[in-house]
């Protein structure tokens, strides 16, 4: 079979691989990046290239697809991909891409089939994506085994699904192995989805993130959310008052006692895990306070967990709550414009309108969604005028920028087959 591939000079990137690659090997470490990098459609098909078709990206929650045919669907880019439970719970994924013709497999956002039938011609694969039909009219010389459906790296861990869509994913064992430790209190496979939302942002996704990563706009942005959130993300954190610190102090004695795990680990700058108590008399994060879902998580205790937060770069945060989680992905659409999901999970048995109510669980986080959400819009419209130059982040209030936009041009950089070199710091 003839392969068709572009030579590399045919590349249409390759000058702006070459400008990226000098951006990113001689920006200010602590100064926000070039204007191309947030606004520039080769730089983000750059971005598409060589940060989300090459790292791992959380996908979903495993407790979506419980049983076997449950599926779900995402869009990386151009490149859609459907995961799938398989036969003795085994998850996969797959290109959702039919080998016939390249037709879209599964059209819709979730589901449950028998088998993965294409709704173009028919062709069906079992949900392992080996080929089973494809009808007489291929001939007798045509061996459904050449034409599997093209697989997906996937992995799981604590009831998380990550995908990686490049040939020879880095492992990341440490971290899943920390996650699956961390989520053991909360019995992952006794979890379920209570309610759901995205919403489309109309800036570029490293501002989405880099709004996440501090709380330096939360007091003038964010009332519902400092009801109940600490600013703090830990005892390290340079702003940590003492008060705070015997909070932490307090509740890390309970979380021994509970067996329940809240060292801060850190995995690069890519991933972090660390418990965080909320505010003082504060056990949930519901606008009075008090447990949004009556049934505890898992094997908790009481519902006095604070807030075990974790991060994973590229695309997803999240808060873990003795009650109720909540997830959040974050995929590009364009130069300009992002989804953010974000699903609540609570204890499986528990039963809507009796345990839980919707719209009281997701009261907070919808508020603060879309305040963020017009945060990074008027960030990305300032950030288009030809005013805009890099400006300097604050090293106590914005650490977590600064350790994502570092993790971002790394990441870019090798993966552009540049070295990293030792960054600039700002002076003045």
């Amino acid at each position: 079979m003839q392969k068709y591939v572009l030579n590399t000079m045919d590349d249409p990137l390759v000058a702006a691989r070459e400008s990226t690659a000098n951006m990113l090997q001689t920006r200010e470490r602590t100064f926000s990046l070039p204007q191309p990098f947030y606004n520039d459609a080769r730089l983000f098909a750059i971005d598409m290239q060589e940060v989300f078709e090459k790292e791992w990206l959380f996908a979903g929650m495993t407790c979506e697809i419980p049983t076997k045919g449950n599926f779900m669907t995402l869009d990386i880019g151009d490149n859609p991909v459907v995961i799938v439970r398989g036969g003795e719970g085994t998850i996969h994924a797959f290109h959702n891409v039919c080998r016939h013709r390249g037709s879209r497999l599964c059209v819709k956002d979730k589901g449950k089939v028998a088998k993965l039938v294409c709704p173009y011609h028919q062709w069906t694969y079992e949900l392992d994506g080996r080929l089973l039909f494809a009808g007489s009219d291929m001939g007798t010389d045509f061996n459904l085994d050449q034409f599997g459906l093209k697989p997906v790296s996937v992995c799981t861990a604590g009831g998380f699904i990550f995908i990686n869509l490049s040939d020879n994913p880095t492992p990341m064992d440490d971290f899943l192995e920390t996650l699956e430790h961390y989520l053991e209190p909360y019995q992952m496979d006794n979890v379920k989805v209570a309610t759901e939302s995205s919403i489309v942002e109309q800036a570029n996704w490293k501002l989405v993130i880099e709004n996440n990563r501090e709380c330096y706009h939360c007091n003038g942005a964010h009332p519902e959310l400092l009801n109940s959130l600490q600013e703090f993300d830990d005892t390290d954190d340079p702003r940590a008052t003492p008060a705070y610190k015997e909070l932490v102090a307090c509740k890390q004695a309970d979380w021994d006692e509970a067996k329940v795990p809240y060292q801060l680990k850190r995995f690069g700058k890519r991933n972090r895990l660390t418990r965080t108590p909320l505010l003082d008399g504060i056990v949930s994060m519901t606008m009075d306070g008090k447990p949004g879902c009556k049934k505890l998580m898992g094997r908790l205790p009481n519902p006095d967990m604070g807030s075990l937060r974790i991060l994973h770069l590229p695309n997803s945060w999240n808060h873990f709550m003795g009650d109720h989680a909540v997830v959040f992905r974050v995929l590009p659409l364009g130069p300009q414009q992002t989804v953010v999901t974000t699903k609540w999970l609570v204890h499986k048995d528990a039963v809507e309108g009796v345990d839980y109510d919707p719209e009281q669980l997701r009261r907070v986080w919808d508020a603060t969604n879309d305040q963020d959400r017009q945060l990074a819009e008027e960030n990305q419209r300032g950030i288009n005028s030809k005013a805009y130059q890099p400006g300097p982040y604050s090293e106590t209030y914005e650490f977590g920028v600064i350790d994502f936009v570092d993790w971002y041009a790394n990441r870019v950089l090798e993966n552009l087959g540049y070295d990293t070199p030792t960054l600039h710091l700002a002076q003045g």
